[in-house]
C-alpha cells in the first residue's frame, strides 16, 4: 500500500504509478495525436519511455510526427522525467543541439508536481507547438537523432573511401 503523505493523502508507489501510466498510454490519449509507451518491455525499472506527438493543425508542425524519449529515474514521480526530442524540432523550450526539453523554459518540468504525468507533458508540449512564439518558427528538415550532436566534445570520425 502507499504511504501517507503530509496532508493525509495516500502516495502511490513509483512502480504502481508507472503501471497506471503504461495502461493509460496503451489505451491511447484523446484524438490519437499524442501517444506514449515503454521503450523496452524488459526494463523492470520502467525507466525508458517513448512518446509521439503529431503536430497540431494551422502551425508549421502540422502533420509532422515527432518522436521523444522520456527517462523516469528512480525519483519519478517526485521529480520530472528528462524529455528529449529524437526528431529535430525548433521550439523555444528545446535545446537545438541535444533535443532536450529545458525545464527552465518549459514550466511543466520547471514547476513539476507529483500529480503530473507523462501524458500531461506530451499534451503540454503539443500545446506549446501552437503557442505564438513556436507556431511559425522555421523547422529543420525532417530527420532524427542521427543528425543531432549528442554531446559537446564528441569525437568525430572520418572515413575516406
Amino acid at each position: 500500500m502507499g504511504s501517507e503523505g503530509s496532508a493525509g493523502v495516500v502516495v502511490v508507489p513509483r512502480n504502481f504509478r508507472l503501471l497506471e501510466e503504461l495502461e493509460r498510454g496503451e489505451k491511447g490519449i484523446g484524438d490519437g495525436t499524442v501517444s506514449y509507451g515503454m521503450d523496452d518491455a524488459d526494463d523492470i525499472y520502467m525507466r525508458s519511455w517513448t512518446g509521439t506527438i503529431i503536430g497540431p493543425p494551422n502551425t508549421v508542425h502540422e502533420g509532422r510526427i515527432y518522436q521523444l524519449k522520456l527517462f523516469c529515474d528512480t525519483d519519478y514521480p517526485d521529480r520530472p522525467p528528462t524529455v528529449r526530442f529524437q526528431t529535430r524540432i525548433n521550439m523555444t523550450c528545446v535545446n537545438q543541439e541535444t533535443g532536450m526539453v529545458e525545464p527552465s523554459v518549459f514550466p511543466m518540468l520547471g514547476n513539476w508536481q507529483r500529480e503530473h504525468t507523462m501524458q500531461d507533458i506530451l499534451i503540454s508540449l503539443k500545446k506549446e507547438m501552437s503557442a505564438p512564439q513556436n507556431r511559425r518558427l522555421h523547422q529543420p528538415h525532417d530527420g532524427n537523432e542521427d543528425q543531432r550532436v549528442e554531446q559537446k566534445g564528441m569525437s568525430l570520425r572520418c572515413v575516406i573511401m
